[in-house]
């Protein structure tokens, strides 16, 4: 028995040389231009019948799957990062620390857990093990809810792109939630010690900027003076330094890495008793790391780019003191230059190395931890140096919608947070006034 059709048309037929009853469906045209058929095959005619109309239903609209086997969760997401994602930070809708960071967050959690799973066959309660594996591996939640964030965006192209189901399967689920950190700025005295101490270093003028203005750590050290106008006392916060990933440029990144493989430490391994998490853990048996290593890398290292939100990019005033001592800095660099010669690179940045290169944030770091010690001061991290500048507008009654601008925030609810903890300064200050007015 024969049920072809005429060419474009879906067709049903009995094959005698199988007993089976086979379908073809016309769903659209290859790159090639020849016409793209899918097949469907079962025992029983209506059944095949039955998901001839299926497939016909999804390709009148516009949901039939592409050809070709369904890829895998690693082979997709890999995909979409080397494709989209790539393509976004080379038009500046996407930054390049964002994409490194989905990077690794699919090569050390997701690719392990899920990697060989067809993208088709992932089930809200994959992505809930996986959430909570991770938390039991006692991964910081806000981890875990970057981990989501990815998945959910990487679930959602594929959904759109390959046909292959319908339903986002991370939308059927809450994400991990994540309670608001911790904000601890620092007192007023304890600003005014690490002003002293700063001033008294090279770069100084640096961590006045942080306390002065709020700027974050790579809008710091990627300051240029094209952007900052001492005689109107205005400062443009228009680029930002970034490390960037290294990325093996070689055909074999195992091999490449091999000398710099991790083993596994024995049990009475003494070399790694001080670190706070104890021994490093062993590389997986097939590790593409160390690209740093690589002869051949690519991508990495540090640069400067401008920021990925408007709202990041912004001008703002600069108070007369902190002017004061940019001119100093100014003058003390241009002696600098002058004596380095022929070995300045000039980078036009504010803040430099003695030879004009930038800064590497984990050296700008160090310095920071140094400062603290040597005035007296809790431990506390670079960035806290922003939030002590948040707390002080606030307690100073700028309005909140001032310091948004200033900090650059893109959402009120962020600068919201200072008004919590400003309290603390402003008990601060009325204690220091009581001193000056009764002693």
């Amino acid at each position: 028995m024969s049920g072809r059709a005429r060419n474009g048309e879906s067709s049903v037929y009995f094959s005698e040389s199988d007993g089976k009853w086979h379908g073809w469906v016309t769903v659209g045209v290859k790159p090639n231009g020849a016409p793209d058929r899918r097949h469907r095959m079962g025992a029983d005619e209506d059944e095949v019948r039955a998901k001839v109309r299926a497939l016909e239903k999804l390709r009148d609209n516009g949901k039939a799957p592409k050809a070709g086997r369904p890829p895998t969760v690693e082979k997709w997401f890999t995909t979409w990062m080397d494709t989209e994602c790539a393509r976004k930070v080379a038009d500046g809708s996407m930054a390049p620390r964002t994409l490194d960071d989905y990077r690794s967050k699919c090569r050390l959690y997701v690719f392990p857990a899920m990697g060989k799973l067809r993208i088709d066959k992932v089930e809200p309660e994959h992505l809930d093990k996986l959430y909570l594996d991770l938390l039991n591996r006692s991964l910081a939640p806000s981890t875990v809810l970057k981990v989501h964030r990815i998945m959910s965006r990487g679930l959602k192209v594929a959904m759109q792109r390959t046909r292959l189901f319908h339903v986002n399967p991370a939308s059927l689920l809450d994400a991990p939630a994540v309670e608001e950190p911790e904000i601890a700025p620092l007192t007023i005295e304890e600003t005014r010690r690490l002003l002293v101490e700063a001033g008294n270093r090279r770069n100084g003028a640096r961590w006045a900027v942080a306390l002065a203005q709020g700027v974050r750590q790579g809008e710091a050290l990627g300051l240029r003076w094209e952007y900052v106008d001492l005689d109107t006392a205005e400062m443009k916060i228009w680029w930002q330094l970034q490390r960037l990933t290294w990325r093996h440029g070689c055909d074999d990144p195992h091999a490449c890495g091999e000398k710099y493989h991790r083993k596994k430490c024995k049990a009475s391994c003494t070399v790694h008793k001080h670190y706070k998490r104890g021994c490093p853990k062993p590389c997986p048996k097939d590790c593409t790391d160390h690209a740093k290593a690589c002869p051949k890398r690519t991508g990495g290292g540090l640069i400067i780019r401008a920021p990925k939100s408007r709202r990041n990019k912004r001008t703002i005033s600069m108070p007369p003191q902190l002017v004061s001592l940019l001119r100093a800095h100014r003058a003390a660099q241009a002696r600098e230059k002058l004596k380095a010669g022929e070995l300045w690179e000039d980078n036009d940045l504010v803040f430099c190395q003695e030879n004009g290169k930038p800064i590497d944030p984990r050296a700008d770091w160090e310095e920071f931890k140094d400062i603290l010690s040597a005035a007296d001061i809790r431990d506390a991290r670079v960035h806290d140096a922003r939030h002590t500048t948040g707390a002080m507008m606030i307690a100073a009654k700028v309005n909140p919608r001032v310091v948004m601008e200033v900090l650059g925030h893109s959402q009120m609810r962020v600068t919201e947070r200072y008004t919590k903890v400003a309290s603390s300064l402003v008990a601060d200050a009325a204690e220091k006034m009581g001193d000056q007015l009764w002693g």
